[in-house]
């Protein structure tokens, strides 16, 4: 695993279940059940392995299906370890929801981590027809997410059919190896993206840290330059080191 840790993770989620008086846009007079976690998958960079940890591989399922303790235990070890999280909506749903379950059970907040969130990347860089996952990886020619049947599947594995837990692993598991083949398309274009080489002594490019890189001229402020550089590699634009312009006096 590289020294700079990024895990590409991304969860799945049982729905609220709750009483209303109609179907379309209802207010809920009570809940059932709220919310609990099904399955997560992450990959680390540098892996080809895909980890998929689902309710069913906790002895815990047997006695009840909705108790998320064990597999927010281990997703919160992932996002410890981990120094940069990519997820699509990540920053508004999928860490959010991981941390509404780690208040549940009471873990302590994980180590802190920086985040890349690639639909926030997509809506901020490009207009596209739509900022889904599905839909940027199938216009980049990556694939699309895998057919499933929509809700009934999660209905499915929430009733304990095993059948159904086996394809909800597969379609976690395919949507990481999508998230993440987005995600090396997208990153050339953030341009706050937190600098993976950080750690590296030589320059190099804080997207990919690629040691490819070469310099492109000045960027200028009132009173300094700023060296600009260009990764070979990946073609992230970055900067360098000020240096003070001489002869520049301000009033």
């Amino acid at each position: 695993m590289p020294d700079y840790k990024i895990a590409f993770v991304d969860i799945e989620t049982a729905p609220n279940l709750g009483y209303t008086w109609g179907k379309y846009e209802q207010t809920v007079l009570a809940y059932k059940q709220e919310r609990y976690m099904l399955s997560f998958a992450v990959r680390w960079a540098g892996s080809e392995n895909v980890e998929v940890h689902a309710l069913p591989d906790w002895a815990r399922f047997d006695k009840d299906k909705t108790d998320d303790r064990d597999l927010v235990a281990e997703l919160w070890h992932v996002l410890n370890d981990a120094d940069l999280i990519v997820a699509h909506n990540g920053d508004r749903f999928d860490l959010r929801v991981t941390n509404a379950r780690f208040l549940a059970h009471g873990f302590p907040p994980p180590e802190p981590y920086k985040t890349v969130d690639t639909l926030k990347l997509a809506r901020r860089n490009f207009f596209l027809n739509s900022n889904k996952l599905d839909d940027i990886a199938a216009m980049l020619g990556l694939g699309r997410k895998l057919e499933v049947g929509g809700i009934a599947l999660w209905l499915a594995c929430m009733a304990g059919d095993e059948a159904a837990w086996d394809k909800m692993k597969e379609y976690n598991k395919h949507d990481v190896v999508l998230l993440e083949a987005v995600y090396e398309r997208l990153k050339p274009w953030h341009v706050s993206h937190p600098n993976i080489a950080i750690k590296q002594s030589d320059i190099a490019c804080p997207v990919c840290a690629s040691k490819d890189v070469q310099k492109r001229g000045y960027g200028y402020l009132v009173t300094y330059r700023v060296q600009r550089y260009q990764c070979k590699a990946c073609g992230h634009w970055s900067k360098g080191k000020s240096e003070r312009l001489q002869g520049t006096h301000l009033k």
